[in-house]
Order: structure tokens, then C-alpha cells, then sequence
């Protein structure tokens, strides 16, 4: 693990390998060790970066509300000092709400975009009343808060199946920081909808789905690709594509990097 200093707070990173340079970006309460399998695979053909976001893993809190924005500028951060001006980006999850926001705000760096369980649309009224709802939660028992968010991800089927792999992100989750829980939920809350950049963005563009995916509809996620030129995969599970569907993944991304 590497370190830089953004705006006086610690950003944490990895950088791995030699070639394309890959950029890897996490989900809410995740952190850089949920790469580790991609990683070790995918350094041997390209240079493969991963970042703990604002509030994540290793990486210091910046403020009370962690925006997508902060984050990317973050992210850039981090390859302005590894001098890379050009990285293919996979965000899962809120990761993949922070590389639309770098997509917007440095296009010039972005050589393909891959969603991983992620959305181009901004929060329903709905959905930001159960952010609130979830500030309410983790403040009022974190480590409740924490079991039942990160058993909610995987489809029913394989929390059952995958009790292990659950417990595995649950201990990683439990690192996250108070502060860094509720700002990013305020940051993934007041984010911009950036649907537009699957209809004009220059590069190509990869969204992944689940088809069981207990936070994102399918239906919606799929009329986001509606007239545009947006690769579309989906996997028959949950919103963990990464651990429910890894070797399939690890296959879908490779081929991905193989044909920018």
C-alpha cells in the first residue's frame, strides 16, 4: 500500500504491474481488498491501480459529506503523482458513481469505462429518504447496521451458500469509520444523475448486471442502455458480481481491456 496527502488527508492505493494502466474502484463500505483476485490476475498484462475512496479502507475522512466529486478528484490525485494520463476505469457499485463523476470532470483521461453493479441515474426521492433512513441506522448500531447492509447484497440464493465469502466483506466493512459511512451516504445522496455520457462519451463503456441484484432493479438499470452503444452484461445473481461471478467477471473485464 502507497500513500499521497489530498487536500491534508491520507489517500491509500496500490499500484500493481506494468502496461495499460487499470484503475479499480470500490463500493460503499468496501475497501482496495476486494480487488485482491483481480489484481493478482489482471497485473500481468496490465498496471492495475486501486484506490481506497474518501472514508474507505486506509483512506482518511475528508469532511460530512463525501461527494462523488471529492472522490474523483481524489482518484486523479492519485494518478497526477503516478503520472498515468490515460486508465481504463471499473467502479463498483458507489466506485462506479465516482468514475462517471471523474468521466465528467476528466474526460481526457478516461480510455474506457466499465459499471459494475453501478447506475448512471441519480437518487429517487425514494431512494434518498432510505439514505437518511440508513444515517439513522448505523448511528443508532453501527455493527447492526454494517451484518445486515452487506448480507443484503448478495442474491437470496447465495447468502446461504456464500456464508463464508459474506463474512469475509462483513470484516472488511467493519473497518469502515462512522464518518466515512454517513459522509458517503450524504456524497451518494445529493449526486448528479450523468445518464448522458452513455449516449456521447468517446470511449467505450461496459455496464454489468445482476439480474437478482437486491439494490438496483434490473428493468431500470437496463433502459439506461436504451440508443446508446453501451455493452451490456448480465450475470443471473446478486449485486457482488465480483465474488458471485468471479471467474466469469475476471473473463468479461479481460476481454473488455483486450479490445480498447
Amino acid at each position: 500500500m502507497k500513500r499521497i496527502y489530498f487536500k491534508n488527508t491520507k489517500i491509500s492505493y496500490s499500484d500493481t504491474g506494468k502496461g495499460t494502466a487499470i484503475v479499480l474502484l470500490h463500493g460503499f463500505l468496501e475497501n482496495q481488498t476486494m480487488w485482491d483476485f483481480y489484481i493478482a490476475e489482471f497485473s500481468k498484462k496490465y498496471r492495475v491501480i486501486t484506490i481506497d475512496l474518501l472514508g474507505h479502507g486506509k483512506t482518511e475522512c475528508l469532511g460530512y459529506i463525501h461527494s462523488m466529486e471529492d472522490n474523483a478528484d481524489a482518484v486523479h490525485a492519485v494518478l497526477s503523482e503516478l503520472r498515468i494520463r490515460k486508465a481504463v476505469f471499473v467502479g463498483h457499485s458507489m466506485g462506479g458513481y465516482v468514475a462517471l463523476a471523474f468521466a465528467e470532470l476528466y474526460p481526457e483521461t478516461v480510455k474506457g469505462l466499465v459499471l459494475l453493479n453501478s447506475t448512471t441515474r441519480a437518487d429517487s426521492e425514494e431512494r434518498k429518504i432510505n439514505r437518511d433512513r440508513a444515517i439513522v441506522a448505523v448511528k443508532q448500531n453501527y455493527g447492526n447496521f454494517i451484518r445486515m447492509s452487506i448480507a443484503n447484497l448478495f442474491s437470496e440464493d447465495n447468502r446461504e451458500k456464500m456464508t463464508d465469502a459474506i463474512e469475509k466483506v462483513k470484516v472488511e466493512a467493519l473497518k469502515t469509520p462512522l464518518q466515512g459511512i454517513v459522509a458517503s451516504l450524504e456524497g451518494m445522496k445529493i449526486r448528479k444523475d450523468r445518464e448522458v455520457l452513455l449516449h456521447f462519451a468517446p470511449y467505450p463503456i461496459l455496464l454489468i448486471l445482476g439480474k437478482k441484484d437486491p439494490v438496483l432493479i434490473y428493468e431500470e438499470s437496463l433502459e439506461q442502455t436504451e440508443n446508446t452503444a453501451v455493452k451490456l452484461v448480465t450475470f443471473p445473481d446478486g449485486h457482488m458480481s465480483h465474488i458471485e461471478n468471479a471467474v466469469e467477471l475476471k473473463k468479461v473485464l479481460l476481454d473488455f481491456f483486450k479490445n480498447i
